[in-house]
């Protein structure tokens, strides 16, 4: 039997500091791959990476043995031991599993209630999926019906209505810092869909001057030209902090930018004003060391928690005509599920009538040698008639049988009375 498993960490299961051990960047993501699918007895499967969840989701016949290859890939992976890590995991299963995806998908299961970034994350791990051919049938399926209901749920709620996000959230912390943004120096390193946010907020609140850096100049100059602001190389970051109050940090770098020895120098040539650090980035930006350095201040994403927690009250009572959506079409889909499981049964049914069929009309033919070749045919059909019309109800019968455990009884009893296992011992031997 055919069983979905998601499993992963969160941003409510596991701090930054251990979600960055697992955080696959492009480089990364190759490997885990080719590692996944040397995973024994797993069909498909799905790698999903953002800032605050690393999962994995896949389908196999052996749930017990596939979950415990994937939980000791995690272990491998982040060096963390198998004992330490599977506390911060969540497992789930089949409805769960299938809930699950579909709330992430929604941004149900977000630390920003109905954030709009999760969908194109997930919509890209499905792409790589589907290019990497590990995506097949069933989370084919799933994954379409994730999209489209997250488009409805965004259509027909309004759990997007008011403005939270991790970069709303940066901003709103730096004016909980100054009070006041207004005259302001902000350097924005990456120049993402996060840094574009937080420069629209940054402006909102009339900051005075924003610098832009990016690995990629080009896209650093397109930003800054965007909110008026001055794009800088990776090379003059440390030049330029100096001159600036508020960093934003949102690289997809795997190693720290801003290590302690430079946070150190720059302090000295500001003579020990304060500099702020809001990095938004998993795996952070910023040394972690850099928040022991006098007048530095260093949130991560984790600190942000706090202040969208009281940006998400609006959402709430949408959220909840949002689960109910969630929780319908997670019945439909496991119903269609369902329907798999008859597949093999209802075939090698067909199969067994087919031969039927074929062997007794042609004893039947061969004594009737003087009919003519129309009335060959019409045996042909009647007889093809005749074995549709028997089979029809007991494969709507059985394609009707929605919960799994008398599902799986009818299945036993049909093929014992079909005696289809049988067939498959003398096919074998």
């Amino acid at each position: 039997m055919i069983r979905i498993v998601d499993i992963g960490m969160n941003h409510e299961t596991a701090p930054v500091e251990v979600r960055e051990l697992l955080s696959f960047g492009e480089k990364d993501r190759d490997k885990a791959f080719h590692d996944i699918q040397a995973v024994k007895n797993i069909k498909e499967y799905l790698l999903l990476s953002t800032c605050n969840r690393v999962e994995i989701l896949f389908t196999t016949e052996r749930e017990k043995q596939v979950r415990e290859s994937v939980i000791t890939f995690l272990s491998r992976v982040s060096g963390i031991a198998r004992d330490e890590l599977t506390p911060l995991l969540y497992i789930y299963d089949d409805q769960e599993a299938i809930r699950h995806i579909f709330r992430v998908g929604a941004s149900l299961d977000s630390m920003m209630l109905g954030e709009p970034q999760i969908l194109g994350q997930v919509k890209e791990a499905y792409r790589i999926a589907v290019d990497t051919k590990s995506s097949s049938v069933i989370l084919n399926r799933l994954m379409h019906r994730t999209f489209s209901l997250a488009k409805r749920i965004r259509t027909n709620t309004g759990i997007a209505g008011s403005a939270v996000s991790i970069s709303f959230a940066a901003v709103e912390l730096a004016k909980k810092i100054f009070g006041d943004l207004k005259g302001k120096g902000v350097l924005l390193m990456g120049a993402g869909e996060m840094a574009e946010l937080a420069a629209t907020y940054l402006l909102k609140n009339k900051v005075a001057r924003i610098l832009v850096a990016n690995r990629t100049f080009s896209r650093a100059v397109d930003l800054a030209e965007q909110f008026q602001g001055s794009a800088i190389s990776f090379d003059e970051i440390e030049g330029q902090l100096p001159g600036v109050d508020i960093v934003i940090t949102s690289t997809a770098s795997p190693e720290p930018i801003i290590s302690f020895d430079q946070a150190k120098r720059i302090m000295k040539v500001r003579k020990n004003r304060p500099l702020f650090f809001i990095d938004i980035a998993v795996p952070r930006n910023v040394e972690p060391r850099v928040n022991e350095i006098g007048n530095v201040f260093v949130y991560d994403i984790d600190d942000l928690k706090g202040i969208i927690d009281d940006n998400v009250g609006k959402r709430q009572a949408e959220a909840i005509k949002a689960e109910r959506m969630v929780d319908e079409e997670v019945l439909k889909f496991s119903a269609w599920l369902r329907t798999l499981e008859v597949v093999p049964t209802i075939k090698e049914l067909q199969q067994k009538c087919e031969r039927i069929f074929q062997g007794e009309l042609q004893r039947t033919l061969s004594g009737l040698k003087d009919l003519t070749p129309e009335q060959r045919k019409g045996f042909e059909r009647m007889a093809k008639s005749i074995t549709k019309k028997l089979l029809n109800d007991p494969i709507v019968f059985l394609k009707g049988k929605g919960e799994r455990g008398s599902q799986d009884l009818y299945l036993d009893i049909a093929r014992k009375l079909f005696n289809l296992d049988g067939d498959a011992r003398e096919d074998d031997e």
